[in-house]
């Protein structure tokens, strides 16, 4: 099992070596793996490779952090919340940010509020019912977005230079196929 940091459960460090039935030899992950198998020979540790790569993966791109998100000030949470305004081209509720952004409710509102307070989004209070509000862009905020896409996408793109362009698409339908598997039955919010 692994750990939300990147960390299998147990394996903790980062350790070099292959894995039978790895075809990622020398990732951090295939000695641990292998350790595991040691220690437990009869367990299945399939799962492990899978989802134990992919948090190491989702926290190694959390460290290294998207450059051009934090040269605008931005975290990734935040540019995914004026992205899914600027994308869907709509008013949305906090709840409907949400959803769109799969965050919690309280996240989304403590983001809110300093988008706001920077001028990047306005509320707008529902006429029939004075409990929902209405986010949508300011120009500043849609300006700042289509400033900042074309260099964040260059920028992912530097990361992943180093995978073949036919692996990309490979690798981008596998997980597409889980996140539909995951999203179908896991819909609990992240932070």
């Amino acid at each position: 099992m692994t750990a939300a940091n990147g960390r299998t459960a147990g394996g903790g460090g980062a350790v070099h070596g292959g894995a039978a039935g790895s075809t990622a030899a020398g990732d951090t992950l295939a000695a641990v793996v292998r350790q595991w198998k040691t220690v437990h020979p009869d367990l299945d540790t399939g799962p492990m490779e899978i989802i134990g790569r992919i948090n190491r993966c989702a926290a190694l791109l959390q460290q290294a952090e998207d450059a051009p998100l934090r040269h605008a000030g931005l975290t990734r949470p935040e540019f995914d919340l004026l992205g899914a305004l600027r994308r869907t081209g709509l008013e949305l509720t906090p709840g409907e940010l949400a959803r769109e952004t799969f965050s919690s409710g309280a996240a989304v509102t403590k983001r809110l509020k300093q988008l706001t307070e920077r001028g990047l989004v306005e509320r707008r209070g529902d006429t029939r019912d004075r409990r929902v509000a209405h986010v949508r862009l300011t120009d500043a905020g849609r300006d700042l977005v289509d400033s900042i896409l074309p260099e964040q996408l260059s920028y992912e793109t530097a990361v992943l230079s180093g995978v073949d362009d036919t692996v990309q698409r490979e690798l981008a339908a596998l997980l597409g196929e889980l996140l539909v598997q995951l999203e179908g039955r896991l819909r609990a919010p992240r932070g």
